[in-house]
This record gives C-alpha cells, sequence and structure tokens, in this order.
C-alpha cells in the first residue's frame, strides 16, 4: 500500500518498468551473446564448416592428397639433394657406425631434404605421425606451404579415401644411399615417402634426385609403375646391398646354381625399382632383392608399399610381414619379389635366416 498523500499512475509504473528491463539487458546481453558464442564454436551445426583434414584435433585424412604431398615432398627434398651434390658441399661426417661396424655419412644434403620434406608434411598434415631418419630440429623450423593441388595423374588413377588420422604413420628417407652419395654414384640416391595405415605400407614413393624420374604406387588405388613382364625363377639375378654382397652370394649360388647372377648395389629404393619396369637407362635390372642383416623401416617401407600395390611381395627372410609401427628398424633381413612364387623363393633360402641377426 502506498504511503499516505502519494499516489502511484500507471503511466509512472509502466516507465520505472522498461527502465528496469533496459539495465537487465545492458547488464546480460554481454554475458549471454559470449555464452552463445561458445557454444557455437563447440558444437558446429550440421552441415556448417569442418576442422581441416589432418589438423592438430585428429579427425580423417584423404589418402588421395596425402600421396599428392608425398610425391612433392620427395621431389622437394630430391632438388636440395641434388643442389647440394653438385655444388659439391656435402660437409660429410660420420654419424655413427652400422651393427656390420661401417661408419654412417651424413651430409648437408640429408640435413636440408629432411629439413624440407619433414615441414612440407608436418605442414599439410599436423595430425599425423612423421618418422623421418635424421633428426628434425626446432631451431630450424620451416615454413614449407602446400597449396592442395593434386596432379592430374594422381586425380585420374586414385579416387579420395579417407582414414582416421591416427591410424596413420609417415616414414620419410630423405637421402637413401649416403655413402654411394659421398662417391658420387648418382644412379643409387632416392628420396622416398612411405605412408603406412594401422602398420601397412599403403602408399610408397620413390624418387630418384638426378634423373627427375618418380615413382609412386597405391595399395588398392593405382600407380604410375609396373612390373617387368618376365622374371627367371630358376636363376635369377640377385640384387644385394654392395657391402653385404659376399653373405647372399655363397648361399645364392648354392641355391640356385653358379648362374646366378649377385648385383651389389646401393640404396634399398634402387634395389626395388631393380625389380619393376622403370625406363631408366642407368637403373639395373634384378628377379629378387634380398638384404641379410638389420635395416631400418625409412629405408624400405616405400619400397615395400610399392611392391604390395603391384601385387609383390616384401618380407623378412622367413615370410613375415614387416609392420610399420613400434620400432625404427626390420630385424629379420627381407626378401622382396614379385610375379614370383615368393613363398617357394623363402623356403629355398632357409640360411640366410642364421645371418640376419649377425
Amino acid at each position: 500500500m502506498a504511503p499516505m498523500g502519494i499516489r502511484l499512475s500507471p503511466l509512472g509504473m509502466a516507465v520505472f518498468c522498461l527502465l528496469g528491463l533496459g539495465v537487465l539487458y545492458h547488464l546480460y546481453s554481454g554475458f549471454l551473446a559470449g555464452r552463445f558464442a561458445f557454444f557455437m564454436l563447440s558444437e558446429p551445426a550440421a552441415g556448417g564448416p569442418e576442422a581441416p583434414r589432418g589438423s592438430a584435433g585428429g579427425g580423417a585424412v584423404d589418402l588421395r592428397e596425402l600421396l599428392a604431398v608425398s610425391v612433392l615432398a620427395a621431389a622437394r627434398g630430391g632438388q636440395e639433394v641434388k643442389r647440394v651434390r653438385e655444388g659439391n658441399v656435402l660437409n660429410a661426417k660420420a654419424k655413427g657406425k652400422t651393427r656390420e661396424g661401417a661408419e654412417e655419412q651424413l651430409t648437408t644434403g640429408d640435413l636440408l631434404s629432411n629439413r624440407r620434406m619433414f615441414y612440407l608434411l608436418k605442414g599439410a598434415f599436423p595430425a599425423v605421425q612423421i618418422n623421418s631418419e635424421e633428426h628434425v630440429d626446432t631451431a630450424d623450423e620451416d615454413t614449407v606451404p602446400w597449396d592442395h593441388s593434386i596432379p592430374e595423374e594422381i586425380k585420374q588413377k586414385i579416387q579420395p579415401k579417407e582414414v582416421p588420422a591416427e591410424s596413420v604413420t609417415v616414414w620419410i628417407d630423405p637421402l637413401d644411399a649416403t655413402q654411394e652419395y659421398t662417391e658420387d654414384l648418382r644412379q643409387y640416391v632416392t628420396t622416398m615417402v612411405c605412408v603406412a595405415v594401422n602398420g601397412k605400407p599403403v602408399i610408397g614413393v620413390i624418387h630418384k634426385p638426378f634423373s627427375s624420374y618418380t615413382a609412386w604406387a597405391m595399395v588398392d588405388g593405382g600407380s604410375n609403375i609396373k612390373a617387368r613382364s618376365f622374371y627367371n625363377e630358376k636363376t635369377p639375378r640377385i640384387i644385394v646391398s654392395r657391402s653385404h654382397a659376399g653373405k647372399v652370394e655363397q648361399v645364392a649360388r648354392q641355391t640356385f646354381g653358379n648362374k646366378t647372377v649377385i648385383i651389389p648395389a646401393g640404396g634399398a629404393g634402387y634395389k626395388v625399382l631393380a625389380l619393376l619396369d622403370v625406363p631408366e637407362k642407368n637403373q639395373e635390372e634384378a628377379d629378387v632383392y634380398i638384404h641379410v642383416t638389420y635395416i631400418k623401416k625409412w629405408d624400405i617401407c616405400a619400397g615395400n608399399a610399392v611392391l604390395r600395390a603391384l601385387g609383390g611381395h616384401m618380407t623378412t627372410l622367413t615370410g613375415e610381414e614387416i609392420s610399420y609401427i613400434g620400432p625404427d628398424g626390420n630385424e629379420g633381413g627381407l626378401i622382396a619379389s614379385i610375379n614370383m612364387n615368393h613363398k617357394a623363393l623363402i623356403e629355398k633360402l632357409p640360411d640366410l635366416e642364421k645371418t640376419s641377426h649377425k
């Protein structure tokens, strides 16, 4: 009840209420707008913009896009390898020894190629795990943009295919055959990128910097390379590491006869290409690739993927598939072939397994 002598008019009450509402609006409008914006950012509406593929939050990765950027990364790394070698500024130094006691070399070509390849792939697919042969120094971080263009040849042969980003591991070898690189044996040198999904190699890229030749393939997709029309199973030409040729030669001749040809060569990428139809004059041809000692996975992953895509095989000497998750190295040696009875080859070479861990 109003005090004695004071009368409240309906108009005055209405004005007072409107003023109160105005004050409340100004107090809470900013708060409510902020909460609405937070909700919209946290829960994107259906049909709204998606997070970038391969973003730090995970999500899906398109393997066709990853193939395209892998081809580009191998070529970009190859440019650095070629530039350093032609400028004769290798700055080669020992980075350690292999299990066999051989000295491993590290050059400026390895480091610059590694930086270019790693940051191109990382920039394009930040959520994907990348394993590289050389250490990546964050002080030398490089911005290598990718314009998301896909070469027409890849568009024609490969369909888009998405997989979870967390299932993908990329293995890069910025300079395969470093020892031969320091000796100026350029034909053996390659740069390689491999994409494994749940440990299985599905994309392989092998690039030869000094001839600009690139082979690529995707399992259940397509490739720009093919197998040769003929392979000799009775007396195969066997390609092996230059540093381990003697260990393979004796067993190979005992198994296949004295006419068996042993081809010592540098670089795992080069050896895989020797099994295929490569339009290169200085590319040797072989029927089987054998390695009898420990080997790093970035050396063999790309070749494994290429062979798998073409119907070939790369296994340990006992026939086990090589997994590209976990440790960086493969302990069981390897035997690789295509359009041959791979199981029969393994059965013919049982003694090689005994030397694979030495």
